[in-house]
This record gives C-alpha cells, structure tokens and sequence, in this order.
C-alpha cells in the first residue's frame, strides 16, 4: 500500500504541460543564448557561435547514428557538403555558367531532398557490414565524393568550387548579417536537438536502439532491421544537409576542402569529444572544437612555435579526453556526479533513512 501511494503521489506531481517538463537548465541556458548577441562582438556572435550551431548541427547527426544505432559513419561531412554543393548547383553563386538560379523555396527543398536520397543509398550500402568496415565503407564515400568534386567542372565547378553563395533575404532581412546568421543558426540548432530528442523516445527511435543492443532478437520480434537502419541515415543525412546549408552560407562558398578527409574526421572528433550517447554533447564538442580551431594558432605563436602546428593541440586534447572518459566530456560529467553521490552516501551515518 505505501509502494502504490507513493506511485500515485509521483503521478500526481508529474508536470503536465511541455513545458513544465523542459528542466530548469534548459530554459536557463537558452535565455542566455538569446542574450549573448547584446555582450559579444560580431565575431563571436558570427564566427565562434554560428559555426558551432553548425558543426554541432552535422555532429549532431552523427551522433544520432552512432548513439542511438551503432553505426559510426565517416560520411556525415559528405551529405552536408553535397546539401551545399545542391544550393549552389540549383541557387545563385559566382559561377553563372552552372548555377541555375532557382528560387529558395525549389532550391532548399530540394537539395535536401537530394541529400537524403544519397544518405540513403550510403546507409543501404552502409548496414550489411559491422563496425571496422562500416567506418571503412563510409569512409570510402567520403573520400570517392572528395576526388570527385575536385576533378568534376561539370557540375561542381572542380578545384574552385563555388563562390558568393548567400541565404535569400526574406522578411527584408540580410541573414548572411552577424545578429540575423546568428539567430537562424540557433533556431535550427534547438530544432534538430529537439528533433533527435523525439525520435530517439519516439517508436523508431526505441525501435533503433534496440536495434542497435540486439539485433537478432529484434529481427525475431518482427522489426526490419535492415529498414531501422537505412531510416536512420536518411534521417542523419537530412540533419547533416541542413547544416551543410548554413555552412555554405556563412562562408558564402562551397568546394573540394569543404568535403575532405580531414573535414571528415573533425566531425567524429566533435562527436566524441563531446559524447556520443548525448545529443548535447554534439554542441560542447563543437565549441570546443571551434574554441581550438580559432584560437589554437595564436597560442602556439605566443609560445613561439609554429602556428600551422594547431592540429597538434586539437589531436592532444582529443587524445586526452578520450583516455580519461571513452564517453566524451559528459561521461566524465557523470563519472564525477557518481563519484560524488558514493562519497556522499559513505559519509550519511548509519540508519539516517529512517
């Protein structure tokens, strides 16, 4: 009987609305990211927090796979940048010899369209291999895209790429604009976090992560396992063309180096970095990352090296992370809040529940 009160006491507290279920430092943390833009400069605003939305935004999806199904892929990188090869292919740029100049609402449509058609021929190919050759796999499409585009004039315009490539200027704003760009990075920042956060409670999503701890037995079940998983790259295809989108537009251009080997990489390094069984380690990782990317040069010249030497301190900084906390930094996060929960349960006196 006290089991079944305190059952029926917990449900009577359980929130009611959506947004009594957000937890207090959620809404804390998003009203300082709608603040910031009043204390920071342009370049912080612009450089440093957009191209972390973004970059979050592309490992976000890796994230998605390899978190809530398994597959580590390589190629997340590859359907951001062909999203923003689509753009500039079917938009406006510099090169009007190939560039279509289709309307926005054709050309953002339907380079994400494409995107996913792609992720989904990748994820086909992908899900009938298992861990090293599913890296492999993955990793063979985003170097084949790589030489592709540099070799390609065709359509993707070779070595050179794309250049002028700028967001349509609806509602009369200039969204290229540091405040503006910021603010449309972070809406689709929370929309895909919020997204990954549905999906992963939603029936797919558990769907998947069964998937992902025992395959056989969800086959046995009934599930598709071949289909949960193809499903789950077209749907990180998607989260990473959208974010390959706002890429293109904050740098205004596309090409070969957008996509490379080491564009690829950098991805699984912001995904570990920050964790990759937390949709929110996406992000952290992503801000480390540009933090590094950004300031790393000019430490390395204050201390007298050379400054083309930054990958050396992103590499350290990886390797440290990974060596005490295989999870990325939120694991370490939870480590220490478990750590501090023991001591804590050692330091309570004896019978102090009752």
């Amino acid at each position: 009987m006290v089991a079944i009160d305190r059952t029926l006491s917990r449900e009577k507290r359980e929130p009611q609305s959506w947004a009594e279920r957000i937890p207090a430092g959620y809404w804390v943390l998003g009203a300082i990211l709608l603040i910031i833009p009043a204390f920071v400069s342009d370049f912080i605003m612009f450089q440093i927090m957009g191209w972390t939305y973004i970059l979050g935004i592309i490992a976000l999806s890796l994230m998605f796979l390899a978190g809530y199904g398994g597959m580590v892929s390589l190629a997340q990188m590859t359907f951001a940048g062909f999203a923003g090869y689509m753009i500039a292919v079917f938009g406006d740029s510099a090169v009007v010899a190939i560039s279509q100049g289709w309307p926005w609402w054709i050309t953002i449509p339907l380079s994400l369209l494409l995107t996913v058609v792609v992720a989904t021929g990748v994820g086909w190919l992908a899900v009938r291999t298992e861990g090293i050759y599913t890296i492999m796999i993955t990793l063979a499409v985003a170097a084949a895209f790589f030489y592709f585009t540099r070799q390609n004039y065709d359509v993707f315009n070779g070595f050179d790429g794309f250049k002028s490539i700028i967001p349509p200027q609806l509602f009369g704003v200039d969204w290229r604009r540091p405040l503006p760009f910021y603010y449309l990075a972070l809406f689709w920042a929370v929309l895909a976090y919020a997204v990954v956060l549905y999906v992963s409670r939603a029936p797919f999503g558990l769907a998947l992560q069964g998937v992902r701890d025992n395959p056989r037995r969800m086959a046995a079940l009934g599930y598709n396992v071949t289909a949960h998983r193809v499903a789950a790259y077209a749907f990180a295809g998607l989260l990473a063309g959208i974010g390959g989108i706002l890429l293109t537009w904050q740098s205004s251009q596309i090409s070969p180096g957008t996509v490379g080997i080491a564009a690829a990489i950098d991805v699984l390094v912001i995904a570990v970095i920050g964790g990759l069984r937390h949709p929110i380690g996406a992000f952290i990782g992503a801000f480390i990352y540009v933090l590094l990317k950004t300031f790393a040069i000019d430490v390395l010249i204050s201390f007298g090296l050379d400054g083309r030497r930054f990958q050396l301190i992103i590499g350290l900084g990886f390797l440290i992370i990974v060596f005490f906390s295989p999870d990325g930094l939120l694991g370490l996060w939870e480590r220490l809040k478990a750590s501090r929960a023991r001591e804590s349960a050692d330091r309570r006196p004896a019978g102090g529940d009752r």
